[in-house]
């Protein structure tokens, strides 16, 4: 069916990690929408549009001040893009949290009109615990798409259309993902948004907006 061509799976060795122990790889194929730093609280999103950190994060105040004034990429899966997303750094799952919301489109032309578009649309925001210090990795739904997988879940969206957390302790149970192992997909296209807390990570200086990412390809270095 459509969902299995969408989401197959790449051949073994197609995508190289960058195995160096400072990097950080690009998770998925697909293009920077925006990268850079969070400044007071606040995510640029595209000319004259940014949105709110807390918003994006479902509320949650405290975990919102572990992001504050750190650092953001956003990358854009296209239609003709591999549809899974992996681990950039090894991380242990702390927690992931299903937000529902819209399902508007995440291209370029809709970044640009639509305002706070990435806290606004369906998402699963899914923290890790790294060597970096924390990262969240939200998976943001989009126009058809509907679905999203963690491969510690399985499908978690669409419903319930409620904001629902799990929380995953610190003991075997607690998922543990390797660099550039999968950690989910989309039924389609979509965008994976990256946070990190402040001074802990620095974007490579040729990643800028509309810069096409490779999965596995070295895309920030840990400080």
């Amino acid at each position: 069916n459509f969902n299995d061509f969408f989401t197959r799976a790449l051949r073994d060795g197609a995508r190289p990690i960058d195995d160096k122990a400072e990097t950080l790889c690009c998770p998925a194929d697909g293009a920077i929408s925006q990268l850079g730093r969070i400044h007071d609280g606040r995510i640029f999103q595209a000319k004259g549009q940014d949105y709110s950190l807390n918003t994006l994060l479902g509320g949650d105040e405290a975990l919102s001040e572990t992001f504050r004034d750190g650092s953001f990429a956003t990358i854009y899966l296209s239609p003709r893009d591999y549809h899974r997303v992996h681990m950039p750094i090894t991380g242990t799952l702390r927690s992931m949290t299903y937000i529902p919301g819209k399902l508007f489109s995440v291209n370029t032309t809709t970044a640009e009109s639509v305002r706070s578009l990435f806290a606004r649309n369906e998402r699963a925001v899914c923290i890790f615990d790294t060597e970096a210090g924390p990262m969240a990795m939200i998976l943001v739904g989009a126009m058809i798409v509907a679905g999203i997988e963690t491969v510690w879940a399985g499908q978690v969206a669409p419903p319930p259309r409620e904001i629902t957390t799990r929380q995953y302790q610190e003991t075997e149970a607690a998922p543990v993902l390797q660099k550039g192992e999968e950690m989910g997909r989309f039924k389609l296209g979509s965008t994976v948004i990256l946070l990190f807390g402040k001074d802990q990570v620095d974007w490579l200086e040729q990643y800028e907006a509309l810069t096409p990412t490779r999965l596995g390809e070295a895309l920030a270095r840990r400080r």
